[in-house]
């Protein structure tokens, strides 16, 4: 076999072969590139500048041009839209506005806080909401009708103190509700409180002739006085409950999100539905409240979605998370709002105060 020859590339000694010639083009002062391999540039007359680059100058208008011409030219002054932000209930949040203040107050809309299940924050939401509402400039008043008293206790009154409560202004005609009336810490915010007492009430109330409207009656002189009335009911679906509902407006749901707190909603909705039906048609369910949430669980996040596919947009946007603040208001008996103002519960009734408003109170 004969090797490479010594002018082949890979070198060798010795050929039978002629050497294959370098294949250059002409040389770059004739105007040509050095070699084969390298592009043929187009030099326009005139110019000094590398061909290269204004080949790559081209190219680069070339595909601005085309980018141009593909998307739609938006003017100067229009605004670039942010996608919306979605909430924990897997609905986009809605931009809620600051609440105008109001100069006049009165012809109050009358709020339950209603659920038959224990536990869920009807009285936490009825002092913070109540508390955020103060805040937006409205005149509030909460009324405790549990017997156990939880509302009066969690605004640091004691229930053994009260001279009266509203048990004497249902079962006695001579009390006014400007007697049991008292003025709790929060400015625009005031209480009609509530004791054990009021457990005999249902007893009583059975032999009254139209039983169901008694509250609603006692109420009636208030209405002109504040803007808001929310009244936090006891966890079953009796006398006092169905008083409670036939006296208002609207009714807003606390539901903790947890699985048997989920289930028993049916059956508040049959009650609902009756107290419409037979003693108050002007009766509407303002919202569903989701309540000690935790967006960490699997359990929690599933039963929010069960919630908003059951409810749709009676759900609020707004969600109260978990948090030991609420539990260490309640000790102080203020409010979180004034408690822990910059905490994020505190925020949570801001924003659930601005959706009630905006939902219930303005339209």
């Amino acid at each position: 076999m004969n090797d490479f020859g010594s002018g082949h590339p890979f070198g060798g000694q010795g050929s039978s072969a002629s050497e294959i010639p370098p294949m250059y083009r002409p040389a770059a002062s004739a105007g040509g590139p050095d070699r084969v391999s390298d592009p043929i540039p187009f030099r326009r007359p005139g110019s000094d500048q590398d061909p290269r680059a204004e080949l790559q100058e081209a190219l680069r208008g070339e595909i601005q041009e085309e980018l141009h011409a593909a998307d739609p030219v938006v003017p100067d002054d229009t605004a670039v839209v942010a996608e919306p932000v979605i909430g924990p209930t897997g609905r986009p949040m809605p931009h809620l506005p600051e609440p105008r203040p109001i100069g006049i107050h009165g012809n109050a809309r009358v709020i339950s806080m209603c659920n038959q299940k224990g536990g869920v924050g009807k009285t936490t939401t009825t002092i913070n909401l109540g508390a955020a509402l103060a805040e937006f400039g409205r005149k509030v008043l909460l009324v405790d009708f549990d017997p156990q008293g939880s509302l009066s206790v969690g605004l640091g009154l004691n229930p053994h103190d009260m001279e009266l409560s509203i048990y004497n202004l249902l079962m006695q005609r001579d009390v006014t509700i400007d007697e049991v009336i008292v003025p709790t810490g929060v400015p625009g915010m005031d209480l009609l409180p509530s004791n054990i007492d009021l457990s005999a009430a249902e007893v009583q109330l059975v032999h009254e002739v139209a039983r169901e409207q008694t509250l609603q009656r006692v109420l009636q002189p208030a209405i002109a006085d504040y803007d808001v009335i929310l009244i936090d009911c006891q966890p079953s679906l009796g006398l006092l409950t169905v008083n409670a509902l036939t006296a208002s407006d609207g009714v807003i749901v606390p539901l903790e999100c947890e699985y048997f707190a989920l289930r028993g909603v049916a059956l508040l909705k049959t009650t609902i539905d009756k107290v419409t039906e037979r003693l108050n048609p002007k009766l509407h369910i303002d919202g569903v409240l989701g309540t000690m949430y935790d967006g960490r669980t699997l359990h929690g996040r599933e039963v929010m979605e069960r919630l908003v596919q059951a409810w749709g947009d009676t759900v609020f946007h707004t969600v109260i998370r978990r948090t030991v603040k609420f539990s260490d208001s309640t000790v102080a008996g203020e409010p979180i709002t004034s408690y822990a103002s910059s905490s994020a519960g505190a925020d949570s009734y801001r924003q659930l105060a601005k959706e009630v408003l905006a939902r219930c109170l303005e339209e």
